[in-house]
């Protein structure tokens, strides 16, 4: 929905409500999807919010507060009734039952746990009890099973039984008396076979499975490498867990994508989304990042006061600062930026990155070359061949040992277990500040 589409629709929602047309605004409101519905939410204004949202259909509102900001969803339960707040959440999907409680603080938990039927405050603990940022933890136990000696008649009959309980019947699996994964049917392929088939005949064998302690980063990286809208999820003996369905890991994608953005600006990632997040918590995630960043930044002017006399002497040194040290920064964050999301899309496996390492060499010769030649020519109309041969040897260097920098640093950090997008544009700018003035100097003194 548009944002002139919800101004619409609060216009309209504001006007039953002065009417007291409260049927209307009931029949209006379960008119839209549920992403829509929660969009007008935060629109309204606070007194109101809570008559909109027990207004809602028994079956309509969970699925309306699941798409709500986390501190939204934390304000309104403190409002509701026990008996409200057990609608709400006996109503969410186990996954997204365990991603709201996860968020919360301890007691927190033990009191909402408390309104759970015992089934399902034993699945919301056992979901509680993987990682964090685990497979396990946006995995749903709702799923359809059967065995590999019935028959398609059988299997279709607990389909029909089973199904309604279930997040997808588009997929079914297949498992064995113990419980371990065997197989994988489709709903169209179990449909179209004859009555009298055995579910073994016609499962395909070959099942793509992940494991609940794994990253969601692989989950996403499975769903889409194979091209399935479903992942089973299985413990080390190959049992069944449970699954994980495209419309989660999307959300698990569109959450690590934005996370990476901005790591990539030297902002520490933010709990929630950048709507409902406090002064206060925007202040704490960047100031860390760019305390560090000025302490780098002071020993670029504490190199620059080192190598005063050389400046004096030749003026025009100084004209060329920065564009040398800016030209290292844009080739470094270039080079830092492609291996990321390379890394990210699985792309370095085993002995790739040794490949994309000869690779980025090439391609740093070819461009210091390039840029140096470039530099060469600004060099003589500043001062002639000498400041000449410095700038255009500085600047060759610089570009090829960035672009070096570039594809090493996401690799290292890798190897050291943090996450690659750490090797921001503003981290990777602020290191070749002070590795391109000590070249620039370097050359500068053997040469003059």
């Amino acid at each position: 929905m548009q944002a002139t589409d919800i101004l619409s629709l609060k216009s309209s929602i504001e006007e039953m409500l002065n009417r007291h047309d409260w049927q209307g605004l009931k029949d209006l409101l379960v008119q839209f999807p549920e992403q829509d519905v929660a969009d007008l939410i935060p629109e309204i204004h606070e007194e109101k919010r809570l008559f909109i949202l027990r207004l809602l259909p028994t079956g309509f509102l969970p699925k309306v507060f699941t798409h709500l900001d986390r501190r939204l969803k934390d304000n309104i339960l403190k409002f509701l009734t026990a008996e409200e707040n057990r609608t709400i959440l006996a109503g969410m999907t186990p996954d997204d039952r365990t991603d709201f409680l996860e968020e919360l603080p301890g007691t927190a938990i033990q009191k909402l746990l408390t309104l759970l039927t015992p089934e399902e405050r034993r699945t919301t603990l056992q979901l509680l009890g993987y990682p964090v940022e685990s497979v396990g933890r946006i995995m749903t136990p709702d799923y359809i099973a059967v065995r590999p000696e019935w028959s398609v008649g059988e299997a279709l009959s607990h389909v029909r039984w089973k199904g309604k309980d279930c997040e997808t019947v588009n997929v079914i699996y297949v498992v064995d008396g113990d419980w371990k994964l065997v197989g994988v049917l489709g709903l169209r392929r179990l449909i179209l076979a004859d009555p009298d088939e055995s579910i073994a005949r016609i499962m395909e064998k070959a099942v793509i499975s992940v494991s609940a302690f794994d990253n969601r980063e692989e989950g996403v990286r499975r769903i889409r490498r194979y091209d399935i809208i479903a992942l089973p999820v299985v413990d080390a003996k190959g049992v069944m867990l449970g699954m994980v369905t495209i419309d989660d890991l999307f959300d698990v994608a569109e959450e690590e994508t934005t996370e990476d953005f901005q790591k990539s600006a030297a902002v520490n990632p933010l709990r929630g989304g950048f709507r409902e997040s406090s002064v206060l918590s925007l202040y704490g995630k960047r100031i860390l990042w760019l305390s560090g960043l000025f302490g780098v930044s002071v020993l670029t002017t504490a190199m620059i006061s080192s190598e005063r006399e050389i400046l004096t002497s030749t003026i025009a040194l100084a004209s060329f600062i920065p564009l040398l040290i800016g030209a290292g920064g844009n080739t470094g964050a270039q080079s830092s930026t492609l291996m990321v999301r390379a890394m990210s899309q699985g792309e370095m496996i085993g002995s790739q990155w040794r490949k994309a390492l000869l690779r980025e060499v090439i391609i740093g010769c070819l461009l210091g070359c390039t840029m140096g030649a470039a530099s060469l020519l600004l060099g003589l109309l500043q001062g002639g061949w000498i400041l000449a041969a410095i700038v255009s040897l500085t600047m060759a260097c610089i570009v090829v040992f960035s672009s070096i920098f570039g594809i090493l640093l996401p690799l290292i950090l890798h190897r050291m277990h943090l996450d690659p997008a750490v090797a921001s544009s503003p981290l990777i700018a602020s290191v070749m500040d002070i590795m391109g003035l000590a070249i620039y100097f370097f050359i500068a003194t053997r040469l003059l």
